[in-house]
Order: structure tokens, then sequence, then C-alpha cells
């Protein structure tokens, strides 16, 4: 089994940390079940947040047992103190734990700090104080963000997206991290799904002081992850011939499905038919081309325009344009 430090958090997790994103597209019996038997193969780690539904409530029942032999860091979206404080409590209860042991600004479009006027990183330092939080973090896409959150000295991890596709500048934040002890948990390591050799995306992380979280939502992809525990991939010669492979079919601007350009006042599901292309020769086809996916695509006819989505892109996509394009290839499958 290979740990991490996460920073000066001094928390060893393992490598093979548990995105808990996606059990709440499961049921409660089946998240259980995945959940404990990761507990039961290693994964000391798990990482949740207030805005994915039930998937605390499913940590809670599958794990509060084991509450002192496992790390948890979740999030909170809110942008009041009343809202903190709401989303807190809710988290520990539904958790069946009286602490987290990180707990993470959930994305936030700038950096929260004291004497900003929100209250916000105040109210954390007294959650803190009161012991229902032991560390203090920030998740983010935008770079900017990331890198004033990381210099400013006010949180002890930054989770971000990384993986064999990211760019110089995210490597560069992967180092300032390691520069200022701040634990770099990262998230989108197989690209929301662009990646679909997870023992190539493991070996490429394993040169970078991070602390991947895999998304799981089947037993299979568990086993799959459980499997690297005694058997770690390395960067052997096929894989980085393929990771250069990779890297050069995926190059130029592509959408990484994060979301957070939704919602769309014309209802066009952007985080998935801004990729379609990609999904399309990536996945088998017939996935993507059922009447259900078709009218979701036809929507993209509606688009008004507006530049909602643009400027809501951390990335800095042309969103429109990328819908159009995408909706153009698509039809050529039909």
């Amino acid at each position: 089994m290979e740990y991490i430090r996460l920073g000066r958090t001094d928390l060893l997790v393992t490598k093979n940390g548990f995105g808990a994103l996606p059990v709440q597209r499961v049921g409660m019996e089946e998240a259980c079940r995945i959940l404990r038997k990761a507990y039961e193969g290693g994964i000391n780690y798990f990482d949740t947040a207030r805005f994915y539904t039930d998937s605390e409530e499913k940590i809670g029942m599958a794990l509060s047992d084991v509450r002192e032999r496992i790390i948890i860091s979740t999030k909170t979206m809110s942008t009041t103190v009343e809202g903190f404080w709401k989303e807190l409590n809710i988290s520990l209860s539904l958790m069946k734990t009286d602490y987290v042991d990180i707990y993470q600004f959930h994305n936030p479009p700038f950096c929260p700090k004291p004497g900003d006027g929100t209250g916000l990183y105040e109210a954390m330092l007294e959650a803190k104080a009161k012991g229902m939080i032991r560390h203090i973090g920030i998740t983010n896409h935008r770079l900017a963000v990331a890198e004033e959150a990381v210099r400013s000295g006010l949180y002890e991890t930054l989770q971000f997206p990384f993986s064999y596709l990211a760019s110089e500048k995210e490597e560069a934040l992967v180092r300032l991290c390691e520069e200022h002890d701040v634990g770099f948990i990262c998230m989108k390591a197989l690209a929301g799904g662009l990646i679909t050799r997870s023992d190539v995306a493991y070996a490429y992380l394993a040169q970078y002081p991070v602390a991947p979280i895999w998304g799981i939502q089947r037993e299979s992809e568990l086993d799959e992850f459980l499997s690297y525990n005694d058997n770690p991939p390395t960067l052997t010669e096929e894989r980085l011939a393929y990771i250069e492979e990779e890297r050069r079919s995926l190059a130029g601007d592509f959408c990484r499905g994060c979301g957070y350009c939704m919602p769309c006042p014309a209802g066009i599901e952007i985080n998935n038919c801004a990729r379609m292309s990609l999904l399309l020769r990536r996945s088998p086809a017939a996935l993507q081309l059922t009447p259900a996916v078709q009218e979701k695509m036809k929507k993209i006819e509606n688009c008004l325009d507006c530049g909602q989505c643009k400027s809501r892109c951390p990335y800095g996509l042309d969103t429109p344009n990328l819908l159009r394009k995408n909706y153009e290839d698509y039809k050529t499958f039909l």
C-alpha cells in the first residue's frame, strides 16, 4: 500500500483515494457495499461534498463504525456564514461524525480570506477552534484562484484537476504546492472520463507529490484500483508512448465536463454535449447515439448565444462554438 503525506496536515492518505461523487448515482445498498469494500481493501481516504446529494449519507451509513480509522474531506459551496454553518452541521449529521478531517471551500470564484467582508474564512477558523474541522482546504478549477490560495498560507490543502493531459501551468501548480507544503488533492485524474486507461493515469501521477481521488461508482472500477495497491503500474516505454499519442489526439480546446457552465437557460446539457465528439471516439459509440442522447444534442439548435456558459467556464472555452462543432460532428454518426 502506498501513502502520501498531505502537506502540513501531516495526514497520510492512500494513493488510491475514493472520490465519492459517483456513488450518488447508485442505490444505498450498492453504494454502502462499494464504500465498505474500499475500506476493507485498504483505502483510508474518502472525499465528498454537501453538493453531492446523498453521497455524505452513504459514507455515514457505510463507514461510521470505523470513523477513527479513515480520513474524510467534504466541501461547502455556501457563500454566506449562515449557509456555511448550516451545511457543515448537515454534513456532520449525515456522516455520523462530530468532525471533518478536511473541510474545503467548493470551487469559489475568489479566494476567501480574513477580512474580505464575507466572513467565510473566519467561520472556518471558528469551526476549527471548536473541533468541528481539523484542516482547512479549498477546491478550484481556476488556476489564478488556486495559485492565490496556495501563496496565501491560509490553506493546508488544494484540490485541483491534474492528469497526463495537464499543461505546464498545472504542473507548476503542483510544484508550488510542494514548495509551500500544501497538500495537493488530485481530482479529474481521468479527465472526466476522457482517459480510459487507469493504469496509465496512475503510473503518470506516481511521479508527482499528489493524492489522487478516483471517482468510483461500480465495483469493477474499485477492483481495478485496489489491484494497484499490491502491483502499482509504472511508466513503461509503452505507457509513455501511449501518453504522447493521447496528448496529440486531445490537443487544443476540449471540454473537461466539470459542469460549472451549468445551468443552461436553453436546457442544454453542456457538460456532455460540448465533448460529444470525444465521447463518441473514446467509448462505445452506441451509448451516445440513443434517442435520448439525440434529443439532448438537438437542443443545441436552441442555443441563445447568451454567453452565460462562456463567462462561467473556468478554462476560458468558447462554449457556444464548441457546442455547435460537436453537434455538426455528431450528426455525421447518425
